[in-house]
């Protein structure tokens, strides 16, 4: 049996459970009471806009006091309002209609009592809750997950800055193969990141306000000659969303997909660095911090684990399961509509939940790892027979027949001091200067330009993310 009252102990999911302190930010865009919240603002602001305008005759204009009343409401909504709300759904068994109760029952006790029945004019419930779904989702990804996303980018540049000379082995099928640096390693994940950042960046947050089967049916019933497209239009774009003319009674949800697909990229390029990171660990190119009161291991008192990489390799996988399945989910409906959306996109902050656990573990992984210059230059000492690659070529630059086979024959599968390579470059009928070049060549010095290339994710900055619609119109009246 249930116990009274709710205790982290009693969640069925981690993410309220466990997790709860990691995604606690993300409440406030993607839970119950935020719905709710959003969708309030949906209807107070329908209400407004049709106060302005001139074609709806029969509804009067505010008054300025009138105008911080609607702020207020929207402002003010808090969880004791929202429980007011979930207590009229009770009786009226459904949500939308909850909140246009519940909005009609506030004004009622106003100076605005005689617009209650312009709540909710001429709208269909999916009219609201597509706007409110983009908003949350809209301010959910530019408020809370993308500076957690470019915080982790920042310590991941700063590593690779600090690395960008730090000469290594790199490792292609699991084999030794030409060095690299870390820093540059490092760097090809950050500008894979920027990339996803930027495209969600330029994401658009579609919109719909047409009525019940996407036909302004009932405003033409209303207002046979009143602009509804031009009066849709401007609603939609002054919440800060891109306007759908064409849908049926739910928006089509294509940029939903469009999201989440860019989500999906940016959590595998994620979880491409995290399993690269936690190899590193393994083959000990970092060394992890020790933390005196953790425990590695129930048996093993030695064991350090990168366990941060292990949960966000974990949280990572799930996301991108919640995502993908949205994304081929949603913008499949039956004819004008069914129902079967309106489940999906309660789990839209799930997703982003466990994204945002994974994104902030990766960040932890990364403050507990130091590099360990030891090991690293000791994998380079001990692997000459990657100069093969540089000496086949400047063979083959100055003429010498099938110079791969023979570096083939000399280095394949076998291991090769730096007296043997010398031995052979000395062997060789090479320019003074080529020959010279090649004597000199060290595991360590054979990088190529991977230093210079980390300067290409250095310096890249953000824009601040937009405010919600309300602070807005707040900041251009002042």
């Amino acid at each position: 049996m249930g116990k009274e009252g709710f205790s982290p102990l009693d969640a069925l999911s981690p993410l309220d459970g466990r997790y709860r302190t990691m995604v606690q930010d993300l409440t406030g865009y993607f839970s119950e009471g935020a719905l709710i919240r959003f969708r309030v603002l949906v209807e107070v602001e329908w209400l407004r806009l049709l106060t302005e305008r001139a074609e709806i005759d029969r509804v009067r204009p505010l008054t300025s006091s009138e105008e911080h009343l609607l702020d207020a409401l929207v402002a003010n909504f808090d969880d004791t309002q929202a429980e007011r709300v979930k207590a009229i759904e009770k009786v009226t068994r459904h949500d939308v209609k909850a909140v246009e109760y519940y909005l009609r029952e506030r004004l009622e006790v106003t100076s605005l009592a005689d617009l209650r029945e312009y709540i909710h004019f001429c709208c269909t419930s999916e009219d609201v809750n597509n706007l409110a779904y983009s908003l949350m989702l809209k301010h959910g990804i530019e408020q809370i997950w993308t500076p957690i996303a470019r915080d982790l980018l920042d310590q991941v540049v700063n590593l690779a800055s600090q690395t960008r000379d730090v000469a290594m082995l790199a490792r292609t099928h699991g084999q030794a193969a030409t060095p690299t640096t870390m820093g540059k390693e490092l760097a090809v994940f950050v500008y894979r990141w920027q990339r996803q950042l930027a495209q969600l960046g330029q994401a658009e947050y579609l919109g719909k306000f047409n009525g019940a089967v996407g036909n302004f049916n009932a405003h033409v019933a209303a207002y046979p000659d009143a602009p509804w497209e031009e009066i849709a239009r401007q609603f939609v774009e002054r919440l800060g969303l891109t306007y759908n003319p064409l849908t049926t009674q739910i928006e089509s949800h294509d940029f939903l997909a469009e999201i989440f697909h860019a989500l999906i990229r940016f959590n595998t390029i994620t979880l491409d660095f995290v399993r690269d990171m936690w190899t590193y660990i393994s083959l000990g190119y970092f060394k992890q911090k020790v933390v005196g009161h953790e425990v590695g291991s129930s048996a093993m008192p030695h064991k350090v684990n990168p366990i941060d990489f292990e949960n966000a390799e974990a949280n990572l996988g799930i996301s991108t399961t919640l995502l993908d399945h949205l994304a081929t989910k949603l913008p499949v409906s039956r004819l004008q509509r069914d129902l079967s959306d309106s489940s999906a996109l309660r789990n839209v902050g799930v997703a982003l939940g466990h994204a945002v656990v994974a994104l902030k573990s990766t960040q932890t992984g990364l403050t507990k790892i130091a590099v360990n210059r030891q090991v690293i230059e000791q994998d380079l000492i001990d692997a000459w027979e990657v100069l093969a690659e540089a000496i086949q070529t400047v063979m083959r630059n100055v003429g010498y027949d099938n110079p791969y086979d023979r570096l083939k024959q000399l280095t394949r599968g076998t291991t090769i001091t730096a007296d043997e390579i010398r031995g052979f470059i000395d062997s060789l009928d090479l320019p003074a200067a080529d020959k010279e070049r090649l004597r000199g060549l060290t595991p360590a010095g054979y990088i190529g330009l991977a230093s210079e290339l980390v300067r290409h994710v250095e310096g890249e900055k953000f824009p601040p993310a937009p405010p919600l619609p309300l602070a807005a119109r707040e900041g251009e009246r002042q």
